[in-house]
């Protein structure tokens, strides 16, 4: 899932769980990919940071619904 987020840009919901324990649920960009570890775009904090991928507890594409006009 992750490749597939850097190729087409898309955003994912992630529940990540930090070195200290504590729990976050954070809206994401990824951007690069490495063998233990991520860097992503990451909306709460505005800003580049790089993840562990075994912190990862969930992630989920985010869907954008389109408008229907009438």
């Amino acid at each position: 899932m992750l490749e597939r987020t850097v190729r087409y840009g898309d955003l994912l919901d992630m529940i990540y769980v930090d070195g200290k324990g504590q729990i976050s649920k954070r809206r994401i960009k990824v951007l690069q990919i490495g063998e233990v570890s991520f860097r992503a775009y990451c909306h709460m904090r505005e800003t580049n940071r790089t993840f562990t991928i075994d912190n990862v507890l969930a992630l989920v594409p985010v869907v954008r619904k389109e408008r229907m006009v009438i």
